[in-house]
């Protein structure tokens, strides 16, 4: 399913005319559309982490930047020295300047201003952080975070975008949402728990 083909499906609910196009259209509703749509995935991208939008870096120093597709670490030991050892998170910078200032053997890291810093600056070599990118649409081979081609696919199951963009295109006009509202969420719970193989 593209963006088109969701759109309209989208059409055929709230009783619009299909569009032959929606991105780059001058149609006030195809531009609706649109930013409904970019609006519901990216909602839909950040509350799971979806198996498609994984991705691994491989550091070779300290600092190490963020890569341009980085959105979040992975939950739980997302950063792991080449050996398997996990390498523990520092969550503020005055642990980090305690951490940094007395020689440990223990491996640390800290994210401050796009970048990944490691103490000791050793436990950067080859070490394997996890993370999930903020790319949720792909076209062809090309991974990005919003629409900008009718063609665009999503990462994440396209019928979620559809209901994402029903229930907020009957907000938006004030008419009763709710039972689309719920219906979305307990689809994106479904399909969250199938992505994970747990359903």
């Amino acid at each position: 399913m593209t963006l088109l083909t969701a759109v309209n499906e989208v059409c055929d609910v709230v009783s619009l005319d299909r569009f032959s196009t929606v991105y780059g259209s001058t149609d006030p509703n195809a531009q609706t559309m649109l930013t409904m749509a970019n609006e519901a995935g990216q909602e839909i991208a950040r509350r799971a982490d979806w198996q498609k939008m994984l991705k691994t870096l491989t550091a070779t120093a300290s600092p190490e930047n963020f890569p341009s597709n980085f959105q979040r670490l992975t939950p739980g030991g997302s950063v792991r020295k080449s050996d398997g050892t996990f390498v523990r998170p520092v969550t503020n910078s005055g642990q980090w300047a305690v951490i940094v200032g007395v020689p440990s053997t223990t491996p640390y890291f800290f994210m401050k201003g796009g970048q990944f810093l490691f103490s000791p600056v050793s436990a950067a070599v080859s070490a394997v952080i996890d993370y999930v990118s903020k790319n949720w649409i792909i076209n062809v081979s090309t991974e990005k975070a919003e629409f900008s081609a009718d063609d665009d696919t999503t990462l994440f199951p396209e019928r979620l975008l559809v209901k994402g963009i029903i229930w907020r295109w009957k907000r938006q006009k004030g008419l009763s949402f709710e039972d689309n509202l719920a219906e979305f969420e307990a689809d994106l719970t479904q399909e969250i728990n199938a992505d994970r193989g747990a359903a």
